[in-house]
């Protein structure tokens, strides 16, 4: 079994996460890549994608939106999969980690985590303090749901 966690980073914050994550997926196979480096022939059954893009515009970025759309009519059956997304506390923000969820269960994933949110100060960050080890913290429990 091995793990992608493919994103999308307007600033480096998305991506930083991304290889946060990574990082604690030990023992799994592991690999952060950029959305435009992903090639869905990568994943197998029994295999992890995470995804992560930042809000834009209410929902995930343009690239990352096309990518899950090439992803659906069932070519994740048996990919365990959860998703994140990156995002200024405000009152109204937008939830592109629900909306990424939506499209990887729509895919045949088998959802194994509810969305995952992750904080940066203004617009294009940094990331707000804690929010690496909550990322770390966060794989670290996905890494025990597909059972590594």
């Amino acid at each position: 079994m091995k793990a992608l966690v493919v994103y999308d980073s307007a600033y480096g914050n998305t991506r930083q996460v991304a290889e946060a994550i990574v990082a604690s997926l030990e023992p799994l196979q592991a690999a952060a890549l950029s959305v435009t480096d992903f090639e869905a022939p990568a994943l197998a059954e029994g295999d992890l994608l995470v995804v992560g893009s930042p809000i834009n515009g209410w929902r995930p970025t343009p690239k990352v939106t096309e990518m899950l759309t090439t992803l659906g009519g069932g070519r994740l059956n048996g990919v365990k999969a959860a998703a994140f997304d990156t995002r200024v506390r405000f009152f109204l923000h937008g939830d592109a980690a629900k909306k990424m969820t939506k499209s990887l269960r729509a895919g045949g994933a088998d959802i194994i985590s509810k969305p995952m949110a992750f904080y940066v100060q203004g617009s294009e960050g940094p990331l707000s303090s804690g929010e690496l080890d909550k990322a770390a913290a966060w794989a670290a429990d996905l890494l025990k749901r597909v059972g590594g």
